[in-house]
């Protein structure tokens, strides 16, 4: 089986909802980060197989097919096609993990993968309005019944189950607010980044925040303990990777900067629905024969903070080597191209730190949960 490998990867800022990238088609935004990988990796557009982008929310300007239409709005070829994926949170990291299945299984040999969401032109949730995705099914409520199915019940349910206090919670989110300001003031993610007009740096990390006034906040859910300090902030973002085949090195005398060593997907409880980052990582461990000690950083997507803690006391990972940048509790989570940009972080961390081994994993919709491991070549 062919490999697949990593020669590029580059994202837009992460904007705050309402913030610098607000007014920015979706198109635009998408088209912007494929155009910076092209350029980056000196790649013939012409020479491109497919492009595959995650979205959430596919309505209003994220219809129709987004990653046909970021290529076409980039200017490039009209004879490379895209196609969109939904794997809702997990959208553009399982879009890369098409694109590495294309590559190693010989049909394709250059894809564009990556993501793309809006969150300021397409509110969450526009996709599920007016009904949600269950309403009316009587297969699911002979299933699972009437109960709620909702992330932040689901995030205090979490913190509940291990036993995790508010208190816990806010320390971790205010951790990582700290370490994203740091990661930005060390010009850490300077070189992934490719500005969009003036906005050149990531937008929503709130230097002024404190434990104290995360304490002050009312709970998403009445006598819950999550608040919107221990959640992922909304945000607009794309994120762009180049994934090659050997013969596509060769052909067209890329270096490879890694190597997907591993792709899975598990599924878990849909009620519960974030914690199948747990189980994913054991089977992907399992699969490869690495340990949490093997890898060098991790990059687990920060719903809620109760997702990352479960996830650290089930794993035994080294709390130093997990969102070492921070994560989307204060970088955003784009929804639909939240993926795509911790996978160019962690690509990008690896190699800054001389790391070998990294592993992505994060929560989705439908209690599921991707994991991509990558070496560092």
């Amino acid at each position: 089986m062919e490999s697949a490998f990593l020669v590029g990867a580059v994202r837009t800022p992460v904007g705050r909802r309402g913030g610098a990238l607000s007014r920015v088609h979706p198109a635009d935004l998408g088209g912007h980060a494929i155009a910076a990988l092209l350029d980056r990796t000196g790649v013939d557009p012409a020479a491109v197989d497919d492009v595959v982008l995650g979205c959430v929310d596919t309505v209003g300007p994220q219809s129709g097919d987004i990653a046909r239409t970021s290529w076409l709005a980039a200017g490039l070829p009209e004879h490379v096609p895209g196609v969109t994926v939904d794997r809702q949170c997990g959208s553009s990291q399982q879009a890369v993990h098409f694109a590495a299945q294309a590559v190693m299984s010989g049909t394709a040999d250059l894809v564009v993968a990556g993501g793309v969401q809006s969150m300021s032109r397409v509110p969450i949730g526009s996709a599920m309005a007016p009904a949600g995705p269950y309403d009316g099914s009587s297969g699911w409520a002979a299933r699972y019944g009437t109960q709620e199915v909702s992330q932040f019940r689901s995030a205090d349910a979490i913190a509940g189950k291990w036993g995790l206090s508010r208190a816990e919670l806010e320390e971790y989110a205010l951790a990582s607010h700290r370490r994203a300001a740091r990661a930005i003031d060390e010009g850490r993610f300077r070189e992934e980044i490719a500005p969009y007009g003036d906005c050149d740096t990531d937008g929503c990390p709130r230097r002024d925040t404190s434990a104290q006034r995360m304490a002050a906040l009312e709970p998403l859910r009445p006598g819950g303990v999550t608040t919107a300090a221990t959640s992922s902030q909304l945000a607009d973002a794309a994120a762009a990777l180049l994934v090659a085949s050997g013969r596509a090195l060769r052909t067209h005398g890329l270096r490879p900067r890694a190597r997907i060593h591993h792709l899975s997907a598990r599924g878990d409880d849909p009620v519960l629905m974030l914690t199948a980052p747990i189980a994913a990582t054991g089977h992907a461990l399992r699969r490869t024969g690495l340990r949490p000690a093997d890898i060098d950083r991790f990059e687990v997507n920060e719903a809620f903070a109760s997702v990352v803690l479960a996830w650290l006391r089930e794993t035994g990972a080294e709390p130093d080597r997990v969102n070492v940048d921070g994560g989307a509790i204060a970088l955003g989570h784009p929804l639909g191209a939240t993926g795509a940009r911790l996978l160019t972080s962690l690509l990008h961390g690896l190699e800054r730190d001389g790391g070998r081994y990294g592993l992505l994993t994060m929560c989705e919709g439908g209690g599921q949960a991707n994991v991509t491991v990558i070496e560092r070549l």
